[in-house]
């Protein structure tokens, strides 16, 4: 019954909205706006044949890579600039600097750098990532509480357990608070770096629809990315849980009192 109860909850608001969509359209031909039945004709004969490997899965792949460096990146240099203040007060400064400048603005350098490579569009979803990452952990070192440290250092806690045991469990909700942000921002830089001088991917390919006015076809690339993006989130939901198992026992109990 819960399952049924969560799936419900999951489904009712597409459903709803898709049955406004069809209402709104019914009878109607909107060149620029296509009707459900329209657009699922169009999702499955653009999707479900060779665009899967020339376009769906490399972007996918990119898109995987790029978070996955950027995560490892940010939580090592965080867990590292954190626990160093001296090394935090003299890396603040440039990292508010570059965190300022919006990735975007990075493609044009990056392709002269490195050339229209996958290694190029790579950079280009690090560049984002990172950043979340980074601060959130960070701060989430930062923010350990001060009993518990003096308890590590009394009982000789040091260097990897230390890290195991006390800094990234404490950290954790904070990490995963910046992972979460990473994912979004990491599809958004998918698309971008794939519209900017490629000849493949979900973003050359919605650009290419929109400019050839395959309305249908471009809008159903639109709802693949929102699958992703769903799919992602849903991914991110169970490694939280797992990770985090500690953190929500913790709040279900104070909850509970």
């Amino acid at each position: 019954m819960t399952i049924l109860k969560s799936l419900g909850y999951i489904v009712a608001l597409p459903v709803i909205l898709v049955t406004i969509w069809r209402a709104s359209t019914l009878g109607e031909t909107n060149f620029f706006v296509p009707t459900p039945a329209l657009l699922v004709e169009a999702f499955a004969a653009t999707w479900f044949g060779e665009r899967i490997f020339s376009d769906m899965l490399p972007s996918i792949g990119r898109l995987i890579v790029g978070v996955m460096s950027a995560i490892a990146i940010g939580i090592v240099a965080g867990l590292l600039i954190g626990s160093i203040k001296w090394l935090r007060d003299l890396t603040e400064p440039v990292l508010e600097f570059f965190r300022a400048i919006p990735p975007p603005v990075l493609v044009p350098v990056l392709m002269l750098l490195m050339g229209i490579t996958d290694s190029m569009k790579v950079a280009v979803i690090i560049s984002g990532c990172i950043w979340p990452v980074l601060l959130n952990t960070i701060e989430g070192v930062r923010a350990i509480d001060g009993v518990l440290s003096d308890s590590a250092h009394t009982y000789g806690i040091r260097g990897w357990a230390r890290v195991k045991y006390l800094v990234l469990p404490s950290a954790g909700p904070q990490i995963m608070a910046g992972v979460r942000q990473c994912l979004s921002i990491g599809l958004i830089l998918m698309v971008i770096s794939e519209m900017f001088a490629s000849s493949s991917g979900l973003g050359f390919t919605i650009v290419q629809f929109q400019r050839s006015f395959a309305i249908p076809e471009m809008w159903s690339g639109i709802v693949l990315l929102g699958l992703i993006g769903v799919a992602l989130s849903f991914i991110f939901q169970w490694t939280e849980r797992r990770v985090l198992r500690w953190y929500h026992g913790l709040r279900e109990v104070e909850n509970a009192v």
